[in-house]
């Protein structure tokens, strides 16, 4: 059984890295600046207080079973309608009311070393938040080198088809956390179109050309370049591709710091990445007092496309009885 709310250190010496089992969340990552010098550059709380009384709108954490947002929290499946919790009126977001962010995970390996690394396991039953079938899932965090770290998330359907699509919530800033907002972060993204969306932030199922709109960051350009024509921010759904591959990954995206010079290169597996901009984010207190108000992170949810069991011209996610659900990030944190 899963135990306690408790938070783990992967740390290699040259970067740290806290993880709690309660949703398999990154509580806190420390990585060099140009100078060497240490700063977490994750957005978060110093306690698991807040993150299990609900403070937190999904700081670090793994979300599932599926991300991101189904349209009207529904959907159906081999014959069969499914209603999930509207938890985001008038959608379902990111799992439901208790999804696997807000759970503890049980811990069933935790390596220390020069490659430290940490696997979290959860099962979720047939019919939680009103996903059909059980399905076993594990999630393994690992500094594979002095500034890399690795996450493999895999999920099995042990009785029945269901969609899964697994993301992490991280929200970073490259400055250091409590530094402001992100606005003059660059951004490149490995992708030439988005999936536009709704007025209730649904795909509409068109593949959009970024080319000549303000979703275009096929080259690299500050996020605040063109924000202000974008309504409250980007939160919005990137067809990876274009990219170099490596280790059977996309490029998906690179962000740089000019202040710090940090700069994370993100590899995934996935066929897509969410560009969140943290446009809700409103006066949260979060570690050491900082105060994290819109667009103070910005987050790299490599992810299947949002509401894609209701669009049959999205990659599907659904996944057999038998099969097995993968899905791999490359954190690359460099300074250039």
């Amino acid at each position: 059984m899963a135990g306690q709310p408790e938070i783990f250190e992967l740390n290699n010496g040259t970067m740290q890295v806290k993880i709690t089992n309660y949703g398999c969340t990154v509580t806190s990552l420390s990585v060099p600046d140009k100078n060497g010098q240490l700063a977490d550059v994750v957005l978060g709380f110093d306690t698991l207080e807040p993150y299990v009384q609900g403070a937190s709108p999904f700081f670090g954490c793994i979300v599932g079973r599926v991300a991101n947002r189904i349209k009207d929290g529904k959907f159906t499946l081999n014959g069969v309608e499914y209603s999930l919790p509207i938890n985001n009126p008038p959608n379902s977001l990111h799992g439901g009311f208790k999804g696997f962010d807000k759970k503890i995970w049980e811990v069933v390996e935790y390596k220390k070393g020069e490659n430290p690394s940490i696997t979290f396991k959860y099962h979720s039953a047939d019919g939680e938040e009103g996903y059909p079938g059980n399905v076993s899932v594990t999630a393994t965090y690992t500094l594979t080198s002095s500034t890399t770290m690795k996450l493999d998330m895999e999920a099995v359907p042990e009785n029945k088809a269901t969609p899964i699509n697994l993301a992490q919530h991280t929200y970073w800033n490259l400055a250091g956390h409590n530094s402001g907002n992100i606005l003059d972060h660059s951004i490149q993204i490995w992708a030439s179109h988005i999936t536009p969306v709704d007025q209730n932030t649904i795909p509409t199922g068109e593949i959009m050309p970024v080319e000549g709109t303000p979703f275009d960051f096929t080259a690299e350009k500050k996020v605040g370049t063109s924000i202000q024509e974008v309504g409250l921010g980007y939160d919005h759904n990137y067809v990876l591709g274009g990219g170099e591959e490596k280790l059977g990954m996309k490029h998906a995206a690179k962000v740089k710091d000019p202040s710090s010079a940090r700069v994370l290169n993100l590899w995934t597996s996935a066929p897509g990445v969410q560009f969140y901009t943290a446009n809700y984010v409103n006066r949260v207190v979060g570690k050491g007092g900082a105060v994290y108000n819109k667009h103070s992170g910005l987050c790299l949810e490599t992810q299947g496309f949002p509401n894609a069991i209701n669009q049959p011209n999205f990659p599907s996610v659904v996944v057999q009885p038998g099969n097995r659900y993968q899905h791999t990030m490359l954190f690359e944190f460099s300074v250039e």
